[in-house]
């Protein structure tokens, strides 16, 4: 009979290798409370250091940033124009800011050039004059070199950093993309009209008076499911839809009895956008939900920084009015995060703040001025899903042999997001 001894082993986790499995779970839990006691004192020296220097905080903060796939997010290098092509992932922002620092940069040689001829002709005069104009005249140039001293010196040159704010700047569209689907970025002379239909012999009815309900001005007609009826195409619907002045067709698409897609047609031509829906929940569903109205609401759109992801917002942007009715306090945000657009519908309402909230801050992380005492209330009145965009067509889908304009590929880099 061979002995029962432990061997002491340094690869392991436990201090000692043993048959015994009580013996092994009670090593495991003395190992797993002395870990824990260290890291418990560990966290108490360090917030006893940090209440006598708070500097020792905010730098720990600093460091402690974590990293994740949107900070590690990879672009396209492009030259020339072509950061207009739908299949780049190119920050139009960063290369708006990146043409204004060449800009400012060209005109601060041009000015020092000038400078410099200026210099040069003063000192040809310089010769000519006596003395005292010579003094007066050397006085000038170190006046002259101090100005430019301080010129470069100064605050002139913008950081490179791309920008802490999700926001959506739409004035940074190019021109090519406007050049290319001119309809979609035509200004809006009326309020748009929307109409919402479903797939062919679709169960999704109550489903599409939701999304009836979520855009303003809409209006939803079902598709028949008659057996002798005309199977209408979305050619057919488009056009039906544009000859009584509708601007959007929204195609709600099922699979299994629930909301599978999206597609939505810019009328009366295209382009048209093919999205595919996760993650939807009703709003009758939602805890502690509410019933909205027919107030228009107000738009958020959020990190939208690609062409295509310009081109997307545009198109979001053509379905709502301009004009939004703030009485409603509705608003509806759809937020795009790692090529997924999120979403979502609230009601909003201002009120004071409680003694065990905190107050408002701002990008620094300083309390806001002017909103010390005062708190946003938010009321998610839904529905709730998610997209994720697809394909974009050229104009109205035909059934075969379609020209779409931008088509996803498989998300084989992690890094790497289209919107």
């Amino acid at each position: 009979m061979g002995s029962s001894r432990a061997v002491r082993t340094d690869k392991s986790h436990l201090p000692f290798k043993t048959g015994n499995k009580t013996k092994r779970h009670e090593l495991h839990v003395k190992q797993k409370k002395a870990r824990d006691s260290l890291k418990r004192d560990e966290r108490f020296r360090r917030r006893r250091e940090e209440e006598k220097n708070p500097q020792l905080k905010e730098e720990r903060l600093a460091r402690n940033v974590p990293i994740t796939i949107d900070q590690k997010r990879t672009w396209d290098q492009v030259g020339g124009d072509e950061e207009d092509a739908l299949g780049l992932a190119v920050d139009v922002d960063r290369i708006k800011r990146q043409k204004t620092e060449a800009q400012e940069q060209e005109a601060e040689l041009e000015d020092e050039e000038d400078e410099d001829e200026v210099e040069e002709h003063n000192s040809d005069m310089d010769s000519m004059l006596d003395e005292d104009e010579d003094k007066d005249d050397s006085s000038d140039e170190d006046n002259a070199k101090g100005k430019r001293k301080q010129k470069e010196a100064g605050p002139t040159r913008r950081a490179t950093s791309p920008t802490s704010t999700t926001g959506t700047n739409m004035d940074l569209t190019p021109e090519g993309l406007v050049a290319k689907f001119p309809t979609l970025f035509a200004a809006q002379e009326k309020d748009p009209k929307v109409l919402v239909t479903t797939s062919i012999n679709s169960n999704l009815h109550y489903e599409a008076e939701l999304v009836c309900s979520l855009f303003p001005n809409s209006n939803y007609i079902r598709r028949t499911a008659h057996f002798n009826a005309h199977k209408y195409s979305v050619r057919e619907i488009a056009k039906f839809a544009a000859n009584r002045e509708y601007t959007t067709l929204v195609i709600l698409m099922e699979d299994q009895k629930k909301p599978e897609g999206l597609d939505i047609v810019h009328l009366p031509s295209g382009p048209m956008f093919h999205f595919t829906i996760s993650n939807w929940v009703e709003g009758r569903k939602l805890p502690g939900h509410g019933n909205p109205t027919n107030h228009y609401p107000e738009l958020i759109l959020n990190n939208f920084r690609t062409p295509l992801g310009l081109l997307t917002a545009h198109l979001f942007k053509t379905i709502f009015p301009p004009q939004p009715e703030v009485q409603g306090r509705q608003v509806v945000t759809l937020h795009n995060q790692r090529d997924y657009i999120f979403v979502r519908r609230h009601r909003y309402v201002f009120r004071d703040k409680r003694a065990s909230e905190k107050s408002i801050l701002d990008k620094d992380g300083k309390p806001m001025k002017g909103a010390e005492e005062i708190r946003a209330g938010l009321q998610e009145l839904g529905p709730r899903f998610t997209l994720k965009l697809r394909r974009v067509d050229r104009n109205i889908q035909r059934a075969s042999g379609q020209e779409w304009e931008w088509k996803s590929r498989m998300e084989k880099v992690r890094t790497r997001f289209q919107l």
